[in-house]
C-alpha cells in the first residue's frame, strides 16, 4: 500500500529517550479525518503527530492545542508543556474546554494510563470524546478509566514492536473500518 505524505513524519525523527513512536502517514490520515468528522475542539495528548497533521488552515487547528513533554513545539501557540506524571497542572483556563481528546501515552502501564484519564477528565467538556491508542491487553483498563471500547480501525506504528488498538467513546465514523496497512488476521 502506498502511504500518503506526511510533512510532519517526514520532518519530525522519533525521540527514543521520550519513547516516541509516530503513527504511520495513513493512520495519522485516518484518525485526522475521524476527529474533522467528529470532533471541533480537540486536546491531543502526547500526540503531535496528528495535531500537526490536522489542516494548517482548519478550524479544528486553530481551536485545538497539542500537550507534550517535547518542548520543539514550544513556538507553536496552542502548545502547553505536559509532564503526565502532573495533570493537575494543565492550565485551569483549558479545563472542561475539549470535544475531543487523543491519547496515545509513552508507556502502558495502568499507572501512565490512569494520570492521563485524569488529565482527559479535565480538559474534556462533558460527553466528551476520547480517542486512544494501547495495547489489546489494555481493553479493560480503558473501559474502567475511560468508558471507551475498541474500534475495528488499529493503528499502525512502524517503529513498535507491539500492535495496538484504538479505543474509543463514541461511535465513528471514519475509524469503523479495517486498516489496510495491516494483515488480516
Amino acid at each position: 500500500m502506498d502511504q500518503p505524505k506526511n510533512a510532519f513524519v517526514i520532518k519530525t525523527r522519533e525521540k527514543e529517550d521520550l519513547n516516541q513512536y509516530w503513527y504511520s502517514p495513513f493512520t495519522i490520515k485516518k484518525i485526522v479525518e475521524e476527529l474533522q468528522a467528529s470532533a471541533t475542539k480537540a486536546a491531543f495528548l502526547s500526540t503531535p503527530s496528528v495535531y500537526f497533521s490536522l489542516p494548517k488552515d482548519s478550524q479544528l487547528r486553530a481551536d485545538s492545542w497539542v500537550f507534550d513533554l517535547d518542548e520543539q513545539w514550544s513556538s507553536d501557540p496552542h502548545y502547553v508543556r505536559y509532564d503526565f506524571n502532573k495533570p493537575e497542572e494543565l492550565p485551569a483556563a483549558l479545563h472542561q474546554s475539549f470535544d475531543c481528546v487523543v491519547i496515545d501515552p509513552p508507556f502502558i502501564t495502568r499507572e501512565v494510563w490512569e494520570k492521563y484519564a485524569q488529565a482527559a477528565k479535565l480538559l474534556l467538556a462533558p460527553n466528551g470524546k476520547v480517542i486512544a491508542s494501547t495495547v489489546a491487553e489494555n481493553e479493560a483498563l480503558l473501559h474502567e478509566l475511560l468508558g471507551t471500547t475498541p474500534c475495528t480501525f488499529q493503528p499502525s506504528i512502524p517503529h513498535l514492536i507491539y500492535q495496538y488498538n484504538i479505543f474509543i467513546n463514541f461511535q465513528a465514523k471514519v475509524l469503523c473500518e479495517r486498516n489496510p496497512e495491516l494483515p488480516e488476521d
